[in-house]
């Protein structure tokens, strides 16, 4: 179902045209707006990344052993979802990993700058995509799955932003979401991403209860790399110098593999029913139940 943003109707149409009030929203660059005045300088990011991360992403050990644990969760946790939503899509490197894993499902994403979705139409084609705000999600029981991953550190209002997803979710669907942990390896990494926070598990798994989620998995990743991680970030904080963003994903070809083979163990080890106490990041998957449920 969707909801109209200006009035709360809501509504079954396959247009953006709310039976109520006649709004429907701008569409620039032919993608349906919900929220115009962000679309070019929405906050939390930088837009001119985008470019960056397209050419990057798909060679780099992080984005594609990511893609493989986010593939796995949703077919392990939701086998049956027909329908997927990412928020934050960026250049669409995660929905067409999940559109060559599940050819018949329908798959939507958001993104509230508009160069992020320019990338994301020309990679995945067969999906659907909008402009939005993750604080004003115009659906409600909509969608078998959504996805947010390394989203919600952007956003100060993150558990508006839980809660939004959940509306969204059907009865019984599932979120899946990743985040940078661990405070303390806050960085010029994480200033020049423009995160809010880098979370502790406490913290993430309480904002997903409150906002009426039964958590079903919830481990970190990035763990065999956790020393090297705190290393680099030490010699940021030391260095003089201007932070390269670039150097994080242009990465030595035989480094790249090493790193990419060690993540890969840790997705079998996480298969196998592991969940890794530490770790540069955690992936929590989570299903809607009534907010009341304790």
């Amino acid at each position: 179902m969707k909801v109209c943003l200006e009035c709360a109707e809501v509504f079954s149409s396959e247009r953006w045209f709310c039976p109520a009030c006649s709004y429907e929203p701008v569409r620039l660059n032919y993608i349906e707006a919900h929220a115009p005045e962000f679309a070019n300088s929405g906050g939390g990011f930088n837009p001119k990344y985008f470019e960056e991360l397209a050419k990057l992403e798909g060679e780099n050990f992080w984005f594609r052993a990511r893609n493989k644990l986010i593939i796995w969760a949703l077919l392990t946790y939701k086998p049956d979802a027909q329908s997927f939503f990412e928020v934050g899509c960026g250049t669409g490197f995660v929905l067409s990993g999940i559109a060559a894993s599940h050819p018949d499902m329908s798959l939507t994403g958001s993104e509230i700058f508009l160069e992020g979705l320019s990338h994301a139409a020309a990679r995945v084609p067969s999906a659907k995509f909008m402009q939005m705000d993750a604080r004003r999600v115009p659906f409600v029981d909509e969608f078998d799955a959504i996805g947010a991953f390394d989203v919600l550190e952007h956003i100060e209002e993150d558990e508006t932003v839980l809660a939004q997803l959940h509306s969204a979710l059907k009865p019984e669907g599932v979120l899946l979401l990743t985040v940078p942990q661990h405070p303390r390896l806050w960085s010029a990494s994480d200033e020049y991403a423009c995160h809010v926070r880098r979370y502790t598990c406490a913290e993430v798994e309480s904002k997903f209860r409150k906002a009426g989620f039964k958590i079903l998995r919830s481990t970190s990743f990035v763990t065999t790399l956790l020393p090297a991680m705190m290393f680099s970030r030490y010699m940021q904080k030391k260095s003089k110098k201007a932070f390269d963003s670039a150097s994080e994903l242009k990465i030595n070809p035989f480094i790249n593999g090493v790193f990419y083979t060690l993540m890969i163990f840790e997705l079998i080890g996480i298969r196998l029913g592991l969940n890794y106490p530490v770790g540069g990041s955690r992936l929590i998957v989570a299903r809607k139940i009534d907010k009341h449920i304790p």
